[in-house]
């Protein structure tokens, strides 16, 4: 671990201490303590931190939001935040400020350390992007004032060059976020679980609520890997139709036990079946894919108390299925992209998610020879339908 010059702002001076200690154990050096937003800018202006750990919830004018926008305006430093809620009222209010990481307390040594390495070298790496993204810039500047009107296809190429680039950042930012968040969860879930097992019975709900956290986070992140593994098959080009007999009520099973399992909301999934044989053959890995996306995302997009109507048949050598939901739906302006990969609405707010879940279900219904439609209305929800071939 390298040694840093950390400036610690918290207005309670126990916490305060207590995190001093912990960081100068690891060889670090505290330039100050700052119990205001106030202080903390003031001593800045006369030492130079490589970060700052940032209590949210600050006495005076300036609370530590505030005080983290002028610091990123002023002096461009990681800023740390530290807060005692991981609601979502909390999390909206500290997003736009783009912390560098999000620490709940209590934490213990070993997670901090690793949430200020991953803090500093997400911020070195975002210059070194910056700083190549500027070079770039420059560089086509000056080749497209030299060759414009000689070679019209060197601007189409470096039109190609800056889409390219503006998907390595959407990669980025969607990966970074979907892997960050499961981990803060699991690692302060894990830190709670190890205090209350070693108590009596008294805190056995706790403990069951905490590890319901970690199988949650870690059903994400297993979810995100699978989703990027997917699409390195498809690049490949190594997706293959790989038909096989399957048992449809087996398959419905399995798949609706997941689902269920893995609901964070108060959302019911109605299932109506149609005139479906006992078996069927396809690729049932590819036709997993298709429900278990959409019906993840009804589920996720939908609010307490709404249902999604799940209907399936088999007509004519098609099986024919329609999902329902009653959720926040697409805005129209951005329905043309719901299949681009990494692409999430503007509308969903903090709700989680990768943007590849369409986009693999438009892969598989491809590979399926299949079709898919949809129909959305913001705020009132989304209706996919899907057709696909298959024999008996």
């Amino acid at each position: 671990m390298f040694s840093l010059k950390i400036l610690i702002v918290e207005d309670d001076a126990v916490s305060a201490l207590l995190l001093q200690k912990a960081l100068e154990k690891n060889k670090h050096e505290i330039l100050g303590i700052a119990d205001s937003g106030e202080k903390a800018l003031e001593l800045l202006t006369q030492n130079h931190a490589d970060i700052v750990m940032m209590d949210i919830n600050l006495a005076g004018e300036l609370d530590g939001i505030k005080t983290t926008e002028i610091i990123n305006e002023k002096y461009d430093i990681p800023v740390v935040y530290l807060s005692a809620s991981s609601d979502a009222e909390t999390l909206n209010k500290v997003v736009g400020t783009n912390p560098s990481a999000y620490v709940i307390k209590p934490f213990n040594i070993r997670e901090l350390n690793m949430v200020i390495e991953l803090a500093i070298f997400k911020d070195r790496k975002e210059k070194e992007l910056q700083k190549l993204n500027n070079e770039l810039e420059e560089k086509v500047k000056q080749r497209t004032v030299e060759l414009y009107d000689a070679n019209k296809e060197l601007t189409k190429a470096l039109e190609k060059e800056r889409e390219i680039n503006e998907l390595k950042s959407r990669i980025v930012l969607n990966v970074s976020h979907g892997f960050k968040t499961p981990l803060t969860s699991i690692l302060s879930s894990a830190q709670l679980l190890q205090i209350y097992g070693e108590k009596d019975h008294p805190f056995k709900i706790k403990i069951a609520k905490h590890a319901g956290k970690i199988e949650n986070s870690v059903r994400a992140l297993n979810n995100l890997l699978t989703s990027v593994l997917f699409f390195g098959k498809a690049d490949a080009d190594q997706m293959k139709f790989r038909p096989k007999k399957m048992f449809m009520g087996a398959f419905l099973k399995e798949l609706m036990d997941t689902l269920n399992a893995g609901k964070e909301n108060d959302v019911e999934i109605k299932m109506e079946t149609g005139n479906i044989p006992k078996t069927l053959t396809t690729d049932s890995e590819l036709l997993y894919q298709i429900f278990e996306n959409l019906l993840s995302n009804a589920i996720k997009y939908s609010s307490d108390g709404q249902k999604v109507d799940f209907n399936i048949s088999f007509e004519n050598g098609q099986l024919i299925s329609t999902i329902r939901d009653q959720g926040i739906g697409i805005p129209k302006s951005e329905q043309d992209q719901l299949f681009d990969r990494f692409f999430r609405a503007k509308n969903v707010g903090i709700i989680e998610g990768s943007g590849l879940g369409l986009s693999i279900v438009k892969k598989c219904i491809e590979v399926l020879k299949g079709t898919i439609e949809f129909e959305s209305i913001e705020g009132k929800g989304t209706t996919f339908k899907v057709t696909i071939p298959v024999s008996k």
